[in-house]
């Protein structure tokens, strides 16, 4: 695996229970040790720095509020063992409260919020800090889908206007596509391809890609190349090789076609 994200931007890993999305995500962090490689956060090597040390902050699926503090702390608890001054502290904690539009949440305790409130309560003690780097895992999956479509439109907000990178595991694809300026598909512990949503889509590199992203799937047929024509096989349909791919194949290879099911017309 090899990435370099740009500044400010949105990286999404997609994929699969078991792809390995978690497991990068937690060797970025630190809680995972990584077996070889380099991993560099603002040029600076961080393998064996603690995670504490690595100027990032993560937002996992477990919301992991203390039930006993009122939110105004468990959003500043961090800032509290960093010894940073109450005054200070209790600033950054109305600006961050402010930011999520949770103001008036403030003196509740978690059992008293909605499950879309406690997210935004973990987001804020992730965006208190302002890190380097965000890393969500997989943030929105314990939310009902009205929620999961509020918080990405909340989430998108809030990069747009902060614009500090982030990388975001998840396995909803919509997530992926609405959210990312680049995604990482992962499949096996390694990347089948890293591109933008549209590139993803509309140009898949490979076809566990290609039947992977897209709801309905891909159409996928055999066909074989015959003078500059698709033969699709089973059928008598022609289609005329597409010129883009006509230096690419030989006459009589085999190949896969696939059809976006938009793409279909009748009549």
């Amino acid at each position: 695996i090899d990435i370099a994200l740009e500044n400010g931007e949105f990286l999404v890993l997609l994929g699969s229970s078991g792809c390995g999305k978690s497991t990068l995500l937690n060797i970025i962090a630190g809680l995972a040790e990584a077996t070889s490689g380099d991993v560099k956060i603002g040029g600076r090597s961080v393998l064996g720095v603690h995670p504490k040390n690595r100027d990032i902050a993560m937002v996992f699926q477990s919301y992991a509020l203390y039930p006993n503090l009122t939110v105004r702390r468990n959003i500043g608890f961090g800032l509290e063992m960093r010894k940073v001054p109450a005054a200070e502290r209790d600033k950054a904690v109305r600006e961050t409260a402010k930011l999520l539009q949770i103001e008036n949440l403030l003196d509740r305790k978690p059992g008293q919020l909605s499950g879309g409130q406690r997210q935004r309560v973990a987001i804020g003690r992730a965006l208190v800090r302002k890190p380097q780097v965000f890393l969500f895992d997989e943030p929105l999956s314990n939310l009902d889908a009205k929620l999961r479509l509020e918080m990405r439109t909340e989430l998108k907000r809030l990069h747009e206007m902060l614009r500090t990178t982030v990388v975001y595991v998840t396995h909803d694809q919509i997530e992926a596509m609405t959210l990312a300026t680049r995604i990482a598909v992962m499949r096996d512990g390694r990347i089948e391809q890293l591109g933008t949503p549209e590139e993803i889509y509309s140009h898949p590199a490979t076809l566990y890609v290609a039947g992977f992203v897209g709801a309905p799937a891909m159409n996928m047929l055999e066909a074989a190349v015959e003078d500059g024509k698709l033969a699709i096989a089973g059928t008598d349909a022609r289609v005329t090789l597409p010129q883009r791919y006509a230096s690419a194949v030989r006459n009589g290879a085999s190949v896969v076609v696939g059809i976006r099911p938009e793409a279909l017309r009748l009549g």
